[in-house]
């Protein structure tokens, strides 16, 4: 039987400790401080979880206060060893942006960084306001460059300058679709700064970036309902045909799923992961028909 699109639904799913990729690192303990921002919610939400869940001790940064206390409850309701100490932070104002890496840095020895968080506007580059256009060019990836310029030299001021700078791309930081322009030069822009920041950390600070498709955060469930406005469709067929349509694997990824992968790319596993791409897009940029 079909559904009608008024029954057409998605939400974001529970986060839950099983889901979350746990690992023996000799630098996952209390002592290492980790830097989460977006972490009120969504896929930095998730990763500020995982990473404590790692026994990590989390400053977790974002401008919605409410969401980033809901991210501490969460935590404590699934009995992770690891703190988590919101910081409220504007990424687009400098000063807290390093008032931020400072409170790491205070916590512990500040070796992880995890620029996740991310915003989305809907239009043509004809119709693009452009103070959407610098407001996410700023959260994106002026923040990101300026996080990594005040985190790196705490990073390498560790005993043994071991970290890494995380950034969250998109398989949009890889190809092209359309009415997302300021994103799609941002997520570019994005893997950019990843290698620079993988060329001056001397093999030790690394810097890498993670791509993934479509994943079912709050950011995803208004921009499915913008696409649908933007083209004139329904929601069912945003997903299915133009988020889904062109992947081989027909879901969405999770919060936790997407965690998961800053968890590997900052322990000792990916130790060989500098300067490149986790592209975890089930077959997006890589197949065609």
């Amino acid at each position: 039987m079909s559904m009608s699109d008024n029954e057409f639904d998605i939400a974001e799913p529970e986060l839950r400790t099983a889901d979350l990729l746990v690992l023996e690192d000799p630098h996952f303990g209390p002592e290492t401080t980790a830097v989460v921002t977006g972490a009120a919610s969504g896929i930095g939400q998730a990763t500020a979880v995982a990473l404590a869940a790692n026994g990590l001790t989390i400053v977790g940064a974002d401008i919605d206060e409410e969401g980033l206390e809901e991210t501490t409850e969460l935590a404590e309701s699934l009995d992770v060893p690891g703190k988590i100490h919101s910081v409220p932070t504007d990424l687009t104002d400098d000063a807290d942006v390093k008032t931020m890496i400072d409170v790491a840095a205070e916590e512990g020895d500040l070796r992880y960084v995890a620029n996740i968080a991310g915003m989305q506007h809907i239009a043509s580059v004809s119709e693009f306001p452009m103070e959407k256009y610098d407001l996410l060019l700023d959260i994106m990836l002026r923040a990101p460059f300026l996080t990594a310029k005040y985190a790196m030299p705490h990073v390498r001021a560790t005993d043994d300058g071991v970290g890494a700078i995380g950034n969250m791309s998109s398989v949009h930081g890889h190809y092209a679709t359309k009415d997302k322009p300021a994103y799609i030069t941002a997520k570019h822009g994005l893997q950019g700064l990843t290698r620079a920041i993988a060329a001056e950390g001397e093999g030790t600070l690394r810097g890498f970036s993670v791509s993934v498709g479509y994943v079912l955060t709050p950011l995803m469930v208004n921009q499915i309902e913008d696409t649908a406005a933007e083209r004139g469709i329904s929601k069912r067929e945003v997903v299915e045909d133009v988020m889904l349509g062109q992947a081989r694997t027909k879901e969405m990824m999770t919060p936790a799923e997407v965690a998961n992968l800053f968890v590997f790319g900052f322990s000792q596993h990916g130790k060989h992961l500098n300067g490149g791409d986790l592209l975890w897009d089930g077959g997006y940029t890589t197949t065609y028909e």
